[in-house]
């Protein structure tokens, strides 16, 4: 049970890298909001009144009533990338000094995102969970709608958003109640069209403070000890930021939560 509930710790801080290990599932239908403008080649622009450069969202994950860790999430920088303005994600997950003694975790996200299209030019994860290592580094032809995993040439969709770059995205759609949007996405070496299904509106309070949100639903499938038993839930805040302030999950170990403990807005750019 101990090594369970450490696997599925592991799990939850890898999430909150943005690392869907929870494999994304759906239709294939292509996500098109009112914000969202469609041109050929990669000529895309998305109005973004979400986020900007310097953004950091800190979280405590927490397993039950017990605190296992602390995750961050940022807008780390805005750089040039094949020729265009594009901003630098970075999320890294860590366990806390207690839970570190039994099993470690550091894991670092890396993604690039083109600040006018949004969408991933480039995503990079390094792992370390106990004694488990990982890098993986891959980039995306979003031209000609390739990339190349693990030697092979993969066809991906228009504008395709990585593991990390996905929840980004997400934040720039119109969320309606009772009403999903659906987002291509490629993670792992597979392409998934994720269904974000919005539930309801709620006000929560959690360590940062007191937030109305909007509840949504992203509709994943897993196998094994870690097979999802009916919801991820995770709960934006209802403006502009569509901030991510609490997010909660449930595995065959028990359940698994994260709880936003501080917040810096970024500065927002005309690209």
């Amino acid at each position: 049970m101990i090594k369970s509930f450490l696997a599925a710790f592991g799990i939850l801080l890898a999430f909150m890298a943005g690392l869907y290990y929870l494999h994304i599932s759906g239709t294939t239908a292509v996500a098109q909001t009112d914000s969202t403008m469609f041109d050929e080649g990669i000529n895309r622009f998305v109005v973004n009144n979400a986020f900007g450069v310097g953004e950091k969202l800190t979280f405590d994950i927490g397993y039950g009533f017990i605190n296992a860790g602390f995750a961050t999430m940022e807008v780390a920088d805005v750089i040039e990338y094949n020729d265009r303005p594009c901003y630098l994600l970075r999320s890294t997950a860590n366990s806390n000094k207690f839970f570190s003694t039994f099993y470690r975790v550091e894991d670092v996200v890396e993604s690039v995102v083109d600040a006018r299209g949004l969408y991933s030019w480039y995503f990079e994860k390094n792992l370390k969970e106990g004694s488990y290592r990982s890098t993986r580094a891959y980039g995306f032809d979003q031209e000609n709608r390739l990339t190349v995993y693990d030697g092979d040439t993969i066809e991906v969709a228009p504008f395709v958003q990585d593991a990390l770059s996905v929840l980004y995205y997400t934040r720039t759609c119109d969320l309606k109640v009772g009403s999903s949007v659906y987002i291509d996405n490629f993670t792992d070496g597979e392409n998934y069209a994720m269904e974000v299904r919005v539930l309801r509106e709620e006000t929560v309070k959690v360590k940062a403070g007191r937030f109305d949100c909007i509840v949504v639903e992203p509709l994943l499938r897993t196998s094994g000890i870690f097979k999802h038993e009916g919801k991820l839930t995770v709960w934006l805040t209802n403006d502009r930021l569509k901030m991510p302030v609490l997010m909660k999950s449930k595995v065959l170990v028990g359940s698994i939560s994260a709880e936003l403990t501080d917040y810096e807005l970024g500065e927002m750019m005309d690209f």
